[in-house]
């Protein structure tokens, strides 16, 4: 890598944040080598390249942003590279910071919904990365909700030459400035229960563009509104929710690294709303793309961190849900003891419920139908497979069809049990009523369930119902 001409003075930042760290240079160096190995960049640093850097030298590009997140991994604190007295450059974990203040909050997340272009192709570049789960997670665990999220009214505009100013009229184009309503809060709430269902029903793809585009006009002047105490949560909780589903439909279609960065955004809004409940809900939001993505360790601390965040006080549904997403990490990690325990503690919590209790919006989703199928799904992970086969049943009779794409999924868990039981006919058969659906869908994950079983059949593809599976699905296409 070739460094800019060196300054004058040396760099004594970076070298008391050096003896801090207790790194050696070869250390460094091999640290920043190995973080940029994970945003696909050969970087190739040695223990002579941080001694040009503490002589005053520049590294290029991202390497300051890079050298600045070994940092802040190891010092457990936000570093930022002028913080080690090198050149400001746009950070590599850009949108994966858990902001100091809600203001600096609000600053984050609407860049991401601005730079948010609707291509797949490029939103599928910006890289998921698991050691981006810990700081934010932490930061969380510890913090406490935001003093003061209110702001005040703008400044009275001087009418010219005396003459009264106008009101704003309602309905009028919205800036900075507005004041926040009951009624403003109500609209966000309405378009977010309108684009879950979307999504239920039809997949992430459908209208996720919609849904930022709404975020980026609507929300954001609200959040650079005026608003007191009140008001200023409600609408901190709102937007938190909005932008925890704008990160699940990009999860779905795949652009992993970017819901990443819209879950930690949520997490921080949520934090302003004094919401702890929904924090932890976006905690094992966030557990539940590590298992998609095979992190099990990752998705178990996650679900941990929401347990311990939360508290034993929660309704027990919330405490279903917190103990099954658990109960998912484990089974992708095959630790069957562990997971039979985390699926034990949620059924034991859903059979505390009762009909009267005050459950939160977003956890309601979570009933028998649900928790059978996450029994299904961890069974299928530790090839347990007469189990997994008996819970998708179960789940399948009891969901609703407005959760399209969750029936989808249990679909294939149930082929893949039945083909775990040798039980060919009926896999195949199951296998292409997933596929007929995930067609009707814009999915990706619905499309990658699909090969999942597809992947399970190579065995037996010389076999006659394997050969009528996929002229079905060739007759899809």
């Amino acid at each position: 890598m070739t460094e800019r001409p060196a300054q004058r003075t040396p760099n004594r930042q970076l070298a008391a944040l050096i003896a801090e760290a207790g790194f050696s240079n070869a250390g460094l160096a091999r640290r920043v080598d190995q973080l940029g190995l994970e945003h696909g960049l050969d970087l190739r640093y040695d223990k002579t390249s941080v001694t040009r850097w503490l002589r005053g030298q520049q590294p290029r590009g991202t390497t300051p942003a890079l050298i600045a997140e070994v940092f802040t991994r190891r010092l457990g604190r936000r570093l930022s590279a002028q913080d080690l007295g090198l050149d400001a450059c746009a950070p590599v974990y850009a949108g994966l910071e858990f902001a100091a203040t809600p203001e600096e909050a609000v600053d984050i997340v609407s860049g991401l919904w601005r730079k948010d272009s609707g291509s797949h192709a490029e939103l599928r570049k910006i890289a998921f990365t698991p050691a981006g789960l810990v700081v934010p997670s932490r930061d969380w665990l510890i913090g406490r909700a935001d003093d003061k999220v209110a702001r005040g009214e703008p400044p009275l505009r001087v009418p010219a030459q005396g003459r009264p100013a106008v009101p704003r009229q309602r309905g009028a184009e919205r800036g900075p400035g507005q004041k926040v309503t009951g009624g403003d809060i109500a609209a966000l709430r309405s378009v977010g229960e309108l684009f879950r269902s979307l999504d239920n029903m039809y997949g992430g793809g459908h209208a996720r563009q919609a849904l930022v585009r709404y975020l980026e006009h609507e929300c954001e002047p609200m959040l650079r509104g005026t608003y007191g105490e009140q008001t200023g949560r409600r609408l901190f909780a709102a937007a938190a929710d909005l932008t925890r589903l704008a990160g699940w439909t990009s999860y779905d279609i795949a652009a992993h690294g970017l819901a990443q960065r819209y879950f930690v955004q949520s997490l921080r809004l949520a934090q302003a709303a004094a919401d702890r409940a929904y924090g932890s809900y976006v905690l094992i939001t966030m557990s539940r793309q590590a298992v998609y993505l095979g992190h099990g360790r990752e998705a178990v601390q996650l679900a941990r961190v929401a347990q311990q965040g939360l508290g034993t006080n929660a309704p027990p549904v919330v405490q279903a849900l917190l103990h099954a997403v658990e109960a998912r990490g484990h089974g992708v990690l095959g630790e069957v003891r562990n997971c039979t325990g985390a699926l034990v503690r949620a059924e034991r919590a859903l059979e505390a419920a009762r009909p009267g209790d005050e459950v939160p919006y977003w956890a309601r989703f979570f009933d028998e139908a649900q928790l059978a199928d996450e029994f299904g799904h961890a069974h299928r992970d530790l090839q347990q497979f007469r189990a997994a086969a008996q819970h998708a049943e179960r789940s399948l009779q009891l969901r609703a069809p407005a959760y399209a794409r969750s029936r989808l999924f249990c679909r294939v868990v149930l082929a893949s049990a039945r083909l775990g039981l040798g039980e060919l006919d009926q896999a195949c058969a199951l296998g292409a009523e997933a596929a007929g659906a995930a067609a009707e869908m814009r999915s990706v994950r619905a499309i990658e369930y699909v090969k999942d079983f597809e992947r399970r059949l190579e065995p037996y593809k010389d076999a006659a119902p394997v050969r009528g599976y996929r002229d079905k699905v060739a007759a899809l296409g």
